[in-house]
């Protein structure tokens, strides 16, 4: 990533006097529109709130700490000095939605200090930006707080009036993957983040944390009404963070805009939160499309066990590799290629290796053959969550992948939420969850440790997404919500709305590998994925992922040439990203432009209900081109006819309007090959 233009202002920093210390801070957003305060109020609470054109959208919300071995942080607080700054940079991403990315912001920062004989300080700093309102605590380097051990962070977020609440259920076994819950604001139970609201006034609201390093994963509980607060993820060693100062807490971040599409263009200030590259060169990390030994194994027609059934030998994989090389996919991923699969593997993991093969499956044969053939062969490291004994194996198997020749790695943590088996600072092992304190360090470290091998990776049961991918690019995919697996499952499989529901929540934190194109739309048994069969093309440039999967068994992509086409055409990685219309469960529909070419694609996705909208082409800019459209039959829908698609060209310009039906469950999806002048 590289800075195109940056302009600092000048630091201004300003030594309190008593009579300012009762005076609130306040700052604006660059065009005026968001304003944020900050004080010491009743009590000497450190409270904010932040207004949209004058206009209440969070009152009064303290900020604190509850410490395992201290006296809280909360009450005697006076404000001893604050600053102000303004930022405006552009840069540029090795990969992503958007290849320039502007970071402009005002920031203000404000020290307080306790009033009691501790004497502790916390600094806030608070970063505006047109369409966001992020801020965090930095504790400085201290004697009355060497070690900070966080029972709990105090931070509050009071809604200002109600309003709808689109939410997925934290601290419950199967860790992010739950089905969005749309209740209203006052019904919010513990939610993970994203969680986007919208109060009655029409305003959009997602609420995440940005830059999530060495610190527990944030979640939101409703208190009553409207006031929210964070709940930070559990530890087994009491505290739930313990950090050396000085540190500082990931940032608190609400997207604030004035409708849906706004609110997904927002999601950018995630990334400009954190830092920029760090791993320098990543030209090595490679957008790719992949077929899978993976859909068979959900199907049950296929194990990753050893067995009659076992899908990663070096026969399929060969067939695999084939297959894609004829149908220009550049990336194979093998899952159960590897011994200790057999058994109960589950929530155990200590049987894995992640070096030896089974004897069915030569792996480097298999990598070396596919090489030949263009296609890059994806490890895959499942865990089961056991980072006690992965840890250690870890570095022998990225050094294995690296001298094979293998750039990306999927890893796996299967299990129970609360279910990670690690060795506690006593040396003995302990369970903890999948978004504590002890898996972000974790999970940054397979991160970098991969980085030095030159090897990226896709997580799945991740960490969720903060943005850390500006700072560490090799972390090019995760999953962290119900994927296209579940329609394999029926457990129950995803409803219509679903994947609208993610393009306003999940995906606001970063790319999903959600793993697209079953063209058969069957599942396991035979059954019925509620989708259409143009919704599976969609779905490649609705869900985000640099990596894309084309998930079905290749007999079946084979059987469909024509939506098989779409998949081999689509990009994966973007110049520009355009939220063309959408409302949160209901619509989405966006426009990308390819990478280094004079391209778009639009993909559109619905919920149950059938839709007709006309897409406004002005964002083609000049000249004639081609549109490919694959769309959504006159009869079709995803109970009675899931199959009904037409595939058409035409000739459009700026100026028009394509017309489209989204049939209930169904979608669209458009390419636009320019045509010249």
């Amino acid at each position: 990533m590289f800075k195109i233009a940056l302009v600092l202002t000048t630091l201004i920093a300003l030594l309190a006097s008593p009579a300012l210390a009762d005076v609130p801070v306040q700052a604006r957003s660059p065009n005026g529109e968001i304003a944020y305060q900050i004080g010491a109020g009743g009590e000497g609470r450190v409270n904010y709130s932040v207004t949209r054109n004058g206009k209440p959208l969070i009152g009064d919300s303290q900020l604190g700490f509850l410490f395992t071995d201290a006296p809280q942080m909360l009450r005697n607080f006076k404000l001893v000095d604050q600053a102000t700054r303004s930022f405006d940079e552009t840069w540029e991403q090795p990969w992503g939605e958007w290849r320039r990315v502007r970071n402009h912001y005002n920031e203000v920062s404000a020290t307080f200090e306790e009033g009691s004989k501790l004497h502790r300080r916390m600094r806030v700093v608070a970063r505006l930006f047109d369409d966001a309102v992020a801020f965090r605590i930095e504790f400085p380097r201290q004697p009355n707080l060497a070690t900070a051990n966080i029972a709990e962070e105090l931070t509050q977020f009071r809604v200002v009036g109600d309003g709808e609440a689109w939410w997925d259920t934290a601290f419950e076994s199967n860790r992010e993957e739950y089905l969005y819950n749309r209740t209203k604001i006052s019904e919010i139970g513990i939610a993970q983040t994203p969680m986007t609201i919208r109060p009655s006034d029409g305003t959009h609201i997602a609420f995440h944390e940005a830059a999530l390093v060495d610190y527990s994963g944030m979640n939101i509980a409703k208190v009553q009404g409207g006031l929210l607060k964070a709940v930070l993820t559990p530890s087994s060693s009491g505290p739930k963070v313990t950090r050396d100062t000085p540190f500082v807490t990931p940032w608190r971040v609400m997207l604030i805009t004035g409708d849906a599409p706004s609110l997904y263009a927002a999601n950018v200030e995630i990334l400009n939160l954190n830092e920029p590259n760090k791993l320098g060169d990543v030209s090595w990390v490679k957008p790719r499309k992949y077929v899978g030994i993976w859909w068979g194994m959900h199907l049950d027609t296929q194990s990753w066990a050893s067995g009659a059934k076992h899908g990663a030998t070096t026969a399929y994989a060969r067939k695999m590799i084939d297959f894609a090389a004829a149908n220009e996919f550049t990336g194979l991923l093998v899952e159960g290629w590897n011994k200790g699969w057999d058994g109960d593997w589950f929530a155990n993991g200590d049987t894995f290796s992640f070096t030896e093969a089974y004897p069915d499956f030569d792996l480097p044969g298999v990598v070396a053959y596919g090489l030949k053939k263009g296609v890059h062969f994806i490890g895959h490291n499942e865990t089961s969550a056991n980072i006690a004994w992965y840890e250690p194996r870890m570095g022998a198997g990225f050094d294995m992948f690296q001298k094979l020749g293998v750039d990306a790695i999927k890893t796996g943590y299967v299990s129970d939420a609360g279910g990670v088996q690690a060795v506690g600072p006593d040396g003995k092992p302990r369970f903890e969850w999948h978004e504590g304190q002890v898996m972000v360090r974790h999970h940054l470290k397979v991160v970098t440790e991969a980085a030095k091998r030159h090897i990226a990776i896709d997580a799945h049961e991740p960490v969720k997404d903060t943005g850390l991918r500006r700072t560490y690019p090799s972390w090019i995919s995760r999953e962290g919500q119900r994927g296209m697996e579940y329609n394999a499952w029926g457990v129950p499989k995803n409803p219509p709305e679903h994947e609208a529901n993610l393009v306003f929540t999940r995906m606001l934190s970063g790319p999903m590998d959600f793993t697209p194109g079953v063209l058969s739309l069957m599942g396991r048994g035979n059954t019925p994925i509620l989708s259409t069969l143009a919704k599976q093309l969609a779905l490649y440039v609705v869900i985000y992922s640099p990596i894309q999967m084309a998930a079905d068994l290749p007999e079946n992509l084979a059987a469909n040439p024509g939506p098989l086409q779409f998949i081999k055409d689509v990009a994966v990685d973007w110049d520009d990203t355009k939220v063309l219309a959408g409302e949160v469960g209901d619509l989405a529909v966006i426009a990308r432009k390819t990478r280094g070419k004079n391209e778009w694609f639009v993909g559109a996705v619905g919920d149950e209900q059938e839709r007709h909208f006309d897409v406004p082409l002005g964002f083609l800019g000049e000249g004639r081109w081609r549109a490919e459209i694959y769309r959504d039959g006159d009869t079709a829908d995803y109970r009675t006819n899931p199959r009904a698609i037409v595939i058409e060209q035409r000739k459009v310009s700026a100026g028009d309007r394509l017309a489209l039906r989204i049939a209930p469950g169904g979608g669209a999806a458009v390419r636009f090959v320019s045509l010249g002048r």
